[in-house]
């Protein structure tokens, strides 16, 4: 059985390489790109995200980053977003008094962490769903967190008899969301890559949905 194929979007993003080298390791062909064609035809996009909501969009601008997803997903093809890569799948963005349009994939507001202590900044544990394939075997790990903004309410509203989403939440301060899982688009607000074995095993999770 031939490795699946995951392209890491390339649009200016830092840290990608560590993605790249995790994907590898569990068994991906990875290429890091923003080619048209080449996401189009991967199995699986991993869509990477440091810094600043505002930032982060208009860097996907560049490469029409919006476009590339939605076109995936029209398709039924696989999407993950990290960290902001999570972040800019939601309506919008309120990062240090700056209003940001997202993707609009899911409603709802992004924005700062109601916590004594920012960002928040290590490992935290999490509540997956039972149904959760991404969390399969490691729904009592901890994983590796580094924000301090975060959508912290669901309002996708799903009409039977489509599914609703599968929504992991963790805890900083008050309950925000940690994970996704919405047909092919899935994504989470911590860092697989950073995240030792229990990261691995995530991302080899999510290659066996492909």
């Amino acid at each position: 059985m031939s490795s699946p194929r995951v392209v890491v979007l390339d649009y200016g993003s830092g840290n990608v390489h560590s993605a790249v080298k995790a994907l590898e390791k569990v068994g991906a062909t990875v290429e890091l790109t923003a080619d048209r064609r080449a996401v189009a035809e991967a199995d699986g996009l991993f869509v990477p995200g440091v810094g600043a909501f505002d930032a982060v969009m208009r860097a996907l601008e560049t490469v029409r980053g919006g476009d590339l997803i939605d076109k995936r997903l029209a398709g039924g093809r696989a999407v993950l977003g990290v960290c902001v890569g999570m972040q800019v799948l939601f309506g919008r963005g309120v990062e240090r008094g700056v209003d940001t349009e997202g993707l609009g994939e899911w409603p709802g507001t992004v924005d700062e962490l109601r916590a004594d202590v920012l960002p928040h900044m290590g490992w935290n544990t999490l509540t997956p769903p039972n149904e959760s394939r991404l969390f399969a075997g490691i729904a009592d790990e901890r994983f590796y967190f580094v924000h301090s903004n975060a959508a912290q309410t669901w309002e996708l509203e799903v009409q039977h008899p489509l599914p609703a989403p599968l929504v992991t939440w963790a805890d900083h301060g008050g309950e925000f969301i940690a994970a996704v899982e919405n047909g092919p688009l899935a994504a989470t607000q911590f860092h697989p890559e950073k995240s030792g074995d229990a990261g691995l095993q995530l991302l080899s999770n999510w290659l066996r949905t492909l």
